[in-house]
């Protein structure tokens, strides 16, 4: 079977050199962080948060914090994907607002914040347990967008090589709100693309009946 998906997952590779003389325009741009916002999440609670940077000087300075990737100065727009730390906790209030976002009857609602304080309590026990499961989550947005950006011909470059820290410090960020999950970022390719190497489909995919 072959379609305008599958073209797409052909067309996205890790792109390491963008065209600096090329801009994604806005409405390009804007299709592609909708494909993140719109991304499932556990317990629907959207634990993310996405930097847009074009700020060349930002950029900049981002650089030798991201092991000295030419790709963050090189593409159009960066992206710093945010790991939301303080919004899942009960007590943030921010949790029960998510759940009336259903408009449930408060029967409903006591249930499902029983269910999420008693499923979690482990997760919720420490910023680093709730990084832990929050920055995976991102990671479903993250593939989200790099594959709509693909189907409208946009490159992009999932970075996890970074020192966290010192991003964490140039960005400014709360760390005990928001800490750095992944980087991504997109343009447009100077280069063609170099042959996509998979495993066979027989290796990864098992079927048990």
């Amino acid at each position: 079977m072959n379609n305008n998906f599958s073209k797409a997952m052909d067309f996205r590779h890790a792109c390491k050199v963008f065209d600096e003389a090329k801009t994604i325009d806005d409405e390009k741009m804007h299709y592609i962080l909708e494909a993140g916002r719109k991304s499932p999440s556990s317990f629907g609670m959207e634990g993310w948060k996405f930097l847009v940077i074009t700020n060349e000087e930002l950029k900049a300075t981002l650089r030798p914090a991201c092991w000295n990737q030419v790709q963050i100065t090189s593409c159009s727009h960066l992206v710093v994907i945010l790991a939301a730390i303080e919004n899942v906790k009960v007590e943030s209030g921010e949790v029960e607002k998510r759940f009336k976002r259903r408009n449930m009857p408060q029967e409903s609602l006591d249930m499902y914040m029983g269910l999420y304080a008693k499923h979690l309590a482990h997760t919720l026990s420490s910023d680093e347990n709730i990084y832990n499961w929050t920055s995976k989550q991102t990671y479903i947005a993250l593939g989200n967008m790099m594959t709509a950006a693909a189907y409208i011909g946009i490159d992009s470059c999932p970075i996890e090589g970074f020192e966290k820290e010192k991003v964490e410090e140039i960005l400014g960020l709360d760390t005990k709100k928001w800490q750095v999950s992944v980087v991504v970022p997109f343009g447009y390719r100077l280069n063609e693309q170099s042959e996509q190497l998979r495993l066979p489909f027989e290796e990864v995919v098992e079927f048990i009946e």
